[in-house]
């Protein structure tokens, strides 16, 4: 919603202003659908070029957060410390019972109570394929840490194309908006001979490229790709929960110490109080029992 309210704080503030000062809008739109044309077509076509189409459909489906936001709520962040109690709790009391959840985790009891996570790929491997790191028994717990942090930053890197796309877009907008602008003088200058009135219209068209590049780049598509990024950095903090739990359980930490680790590293509006979180794992407990 907040995301609906910017764009159309956006428009009404810089054409409000614009017919406040006297301005008039006539000009603008007769020259906007060939001047998008040049400029829009020109950035889709760059972005098509720079990109292949399983990145052009990753940014097209990423687009949405702008206006969706986090896919994790703060309610998420409680069921996966949840989550994490049970399975950390059940490895170290039976081992060889905790096998059918990480190597089935769509069959499992457990995880089927989380269907949001369960739901989550990256979530659900992350979880499942570390611990079975674990119970290799690797002699240094470092190892597997690396290999988590490791596989975060490709994880991450892969998430984050598609704010670069659309900031490359938005870098390219404004030197597209002189390129249509250029054309418009070009067109100006082999109409030299009539009258001033008619060539002050043409240059007026021909500025709105460059009008244009710069609304869209600043306005617009610069906005997008830096919401993009925000969105995917906060979501990221999911999983790098996960590590953080995971790494203290690898140095055996105690069960509700791992816990907390996890509780301590929730971004800060997501945190469930310590009291909150402990009456979630009574419940649990009692669950289980």
């Amino acid at each position: 919603m907040i995301g609906i309210i910017g764009i159309i704080m956006i428009f009404v503030m810089v054409f409000g202003g614009y017919l406040a000062a006297g301005g008039k809008l006539g000009i603008i739109l007769k020259a906007l659908p060939f001047e998008m044309m040049m400029i829009g077509g020109a950035a889709i076509g760059a972005f098509l070029i720079s990109n292949d189409m399983a990145a052009v459909k990753h940014t097209l489906k990423d687009m949405g957060k702008v206006f969706k936001g986090p896919k994790w709520k703060p309610e998420d962040y409680r069921d996966l410390l949840c989550l994490l109690f049970e399975l950390i709790r059940l490895a170290r009391t039976n081992p060889v019972g905790i096998e059918e959840h990480i190597e089935a985790p769509g069959d499992s009891a457990i995880f089927g109570r989380y269907p949001r996570i369960q739901a989550d790929k990256e979530a659900v491997a992350l979880i499942c394929d570390t611990m079975r790191s674990a119970s290799m028994n690797y002699d240094d717990p470092h190892q597997v840490e690396e290999i988590l942090d490791k596989r975060m930053d490709t994880t991450m890197h892969h998430a984050m194309h598609s704010s670069h796309a659309l900031q490359t877009m938005a870098d390219g907008l404004p030197a597209l908006g002189i390129v249509a602008a250029v054309l418009g003088v070009i067109k100006t200058m082999a109409s030299i001979d009539q009258p001033p009135e008619v060539l002050g219209k043409m240059i007026g068209g021909a500025l709105v490229g460059t009008f244009l590049g710069v609304f869209l780049s600043y306005g617009l598509v610069g906005p997008f790709a830096g919401k993009v990024k925000a969105v995917v950095e906060e979501d990221a903090q999911f999983y790098q929960l996960i590590r953080e739990v995971l790494v203290a359980n690898l140095h055996n930490h105690a069960t509700n110490i791992c816990i907390e680790v996890g509780r301590q590293n929730t971004p800060t509006h997501c945190r469930p109080s310590f009291s909150d979180l402990e009456e979630a794992l009574k419940a649990v407990k009692q669950d289980a029992a």
